[in-house]
């Protein structure tokens, strides 16, 4: 199965309309983002879809999602990495924690959680490192604080700055390669 397939199969079997506050739900097929509280959005779907083709998830990685919001990008990535796998989901907004987490749980996929973050801590350094980190929200320069969780091998995709980067970490903590794949907008990453 390719990626993008494996990605439109996580779509299939994780629609939006779980993770759209109830009033909102008859507007999961619109293709852009949509307000799920506290300022935050659940992203545009065919956003989410190019980042996951970018991340390129696997069976068995350790993933980490910062900005996990409404849970369903994390129920995606858990999806991706099946239940071999892990899949940390943070989020700033307590509201969001308890809403995400409820709507992570109703998919059935225990390898997956929604922490609430700690504040002025980007990511869960603790748990560290990890095999890839999707980011659903936008800071002015990358921080080193997520490419430092990265592992060998390791990309995290992020919108810098209205542009979208792919990083991918080496065999050397050093050794960081950075592309770009269109301009994109985001909520800010806090």
């Amino acid at each position: 199965m390719t990626q993008a397939d494996s990605v439109d199969a996580a779509f299939a079997a994780h629609p939006r309309t779980g993770f759209l506050p109830a009033h909102l739900q008859a507007e999961a097929d619109y293709d852009g983002p949509l307000p799920i509280g506290c300022g935050q959005t659940s992203s545009q779907p065919r956003t989410v879809a190019a980042m996951l083709r970018l991340l390129g998830v696997a069976p068995g990685m350790r993933v980490l999602d910062v900005g996990a919001g409404s849970g369903w990008t994390t129920a995606l990535l858990a999806h991706l990495v099946g239940p071999t796998g892990a899949v940390h989901g943070v989020e700033l907004e307590p509201e969001l924690v308890r809403f995400g987490a409820a709507n992570l749980a109703a998919t059935g996929q225990p390898w997956a959680s929604i922490v609430a973050a700690e504040p002025g801590v980007l990511g869960l350094p603790a748990l560290a490192p990890f095999d890839r980190i999707l980011v659903s929200a936008e800071p002015d320069t990358l921080p080193q604080a997520l490419v430092d969780q990265l592992g060998a091998g390791g990309v995290m995709v992020i919108p810098v700055a209205g542009v979208m980067q792919r990083v991918c970490r080496g065999e050397q903590p050093d050794d960081i390669q950075v592309t770009t794949h269109g301009g994109y907008s985001f909520v800010p990453l806090r």
